[in-house]
């Protein structure tokens, strides 16, 4: 293995750590309204066991999930990362292309802000977003002082924590598709690799509050992440990972299957009516 390989495995086996403080484990993804509303038992209603029927429905979710979060957010991703990727490969004054990025990933915030149909998911988004800034500033760009510290790594530090203050005042809304562009594309990690660990980590997430709400249990939550939900993935990714978002290429062309979408109306539905419930432990 490569140094440059190493090194990007090395990346992704942190930014995998479930322990990473991103915000992710208050979030369900409308899981929680999913199974408050009889969908789990529905999903596999001929089943005359019970775990069976657990199982069943949460790989249905994952699945319908995921197929539209890819769909919808991928292409966010998608574009965010080239955004970084191109600044680190701008030649000229800081300031300029500072200002230049920081527009341009903007223009993708304010899209997905507008695309994203319920506000229990915008408010899920935007804490988890900030938080992958923060995680960057904090715990992954390289620490003031250290004579290896080069002039790219001190412009992505600017450029995110500029980013991040933003947020804050409230002059952008920093979702996290957007935020995890950046955050993988500030660390070198390939797009399709940032593409296939953005879906992996969705994924991972809902076994995680199925776990929590005592729909699975753990071990079967290994399994279902290990058999199937690892095609289920890789399909998504493979389906979706050139598709863009049109902010920054001819926005009159005809092929409209290749802009975001998305593709679960029902899964919009339940995730709105998450907060109408009598008792719940996420916050989406």
């Amino acid at each position: 293995m490569d140094t440059d390989s190493f090194d990007e495995t090395y990346v992704l086996l942190l930014l995998a750590d479930s322990n990473l403080p991103t915000g992710s484990f208050v979030a369900s993804a409308g899981f929680e309204s999913y199974g408050t509303h009889g969908f789990l038992s529905q999903s596999s209603a001929s089943s005359g066991v019970q775990g069976r029927a657990a199982v069943a429905g949460t790989v249905a979710f994952i699945q319908d999930s995921l197929h539209t979060y890819a769909r919808s957010a991928l292409p966010f991703v998608s574009d965010a990362h080239n955004v970084v990727d191109a600044f680190k490969n701008l030649k000229g004054k800081p300031k300029m292309d500072h200002d230049a990025t920081v527009n341009k990933l903007l223009e993708l915030d304010e899209l997905y802000e507008t695309m994203t149909l319920n506000h229990v998911a915008k408010r899920a988004s935007k804490t988890q977003g900030v938080a992958l800034l923060t995680l960057y500033a904090k715990g992954f760009a390289c620490p003031s002082g250290l004579s290896d510290e080069d002039h790219l790594s001190k412009s992505l530090a600017i450029l995110i924590d500029r980013l991040k203050l933003m947020v804050r005042r409230e002059e952008t809304h920093g979702h996290l598709p957007v935020c995890w562009g950046v955050l993988t594309g500030a660390l070198g990690i390939s797009l399709l690799r940032a593409q296939h660990l953005f879906l992996f980590l969705h994924a991972r997430s809902l076994l995680s509050s199925a776990v929590r709400l005592n729909t699975i249990g753990p071990y079967s939550s290994q399994q279902l992440l290990l058999h199937s939900v690892k095609p289920l993935v890789e399909a998504e990714v493979s389906q979706n990972k050139d598709i863009r978002t049109g902010i920054f290429v001819d926005m009159h062309r005809s092929d409209v299957d290749d802009w975001p979408a998305t593709t679960w109306p029902l899964g919009e539905i339940l995730a709105v009516r998450h907060d109408l419930q009598h008792s719940r432990i996420f916050n989406s």
